[in-house]
């Protein structure tokens, strides 16, 4: 069930008008992990959140940081941002999402500041329940503007259009979130 709601949440996130993120952010996981690859002057620890045919740039693009570190405060400061700025392009780019830009710290949405928490924590039940609500609230509000649409829906044609705009609202966010936890279920059988 909460394997249903997880990706149910996700789903519904992927309904929304624009696609959000928090590996293009300076606190994100993606950059942590460039700022920890640098300090401790081995890529390792980054090169996990590139596809393997990106290992070769994001290692090039290391060995120049390096180099450009040695050259003072400002050149470290300009050689930490271009890399940081390089793994997240081209981390986003193999999740094939567009790059715009590294976003400042603090600026995540909290549910994945939560999911990556309850990775931590070692239990995902607090965000599961969070997301389980999100949803229902999201089903239970479509239905009522629908039903309410409904029932003015023979008044007039605009009142119908209405309607049937608020219909398809509805029973897309319905369909679409019945298929991930179909396909939330298949995938947990592979």
């Amino acid at each position: 069930m909460r394997t249903k709601l997880i990706a149910l949440a996700l789903l519904a996130g992927a309904l929304a008008p624009h696609a959000l993120s928090h590996c293009d952010t300076l606190d994100g996981p993606v950059a942590a992990d460039a700022r920890a690859a640098l300090e401790k002057g081995d890529v390792t620890a980054v090169l996990k959140w590139v596809r393997a045919d990106d290992e070769a740039a994001i290692r090039e693009a290391f060995a120049t940081t390096i180099k450009v570190r040695a050259l003072g405060a400002e050149a470290r400061d300009l050689a930490d941002t271009s890399f940081l700025e390089t793994v997240v392009r081209i981390h986003r780019q193999s999740e094939g999402e567009p790059y715009t830009g590294l976003k400042p710290a603090g600026t995540a949405d909290p549910a994945f500041l939560a999911a990556d928490r309850a990775l931590e924590a070692g239990s995902v039940d607090k965000v599961a329940d969070e997301i389980g609500k999100h949803v229902a609230l999201g089903i239970r509000s479509r239905f009522e503007h629908a039903r309410a649409a409904r029932l003015h829906a023979d008044e007039s044609v605009e009142a119908g259009r209405a309607y049937v705009a608020a219909y398809v609202d509805y029973i897309h966010y319905v369909e679409a979130l019945h298929a991930a936890g179909k396909h939330a279920a298949h995938a947990r059988h592979e």
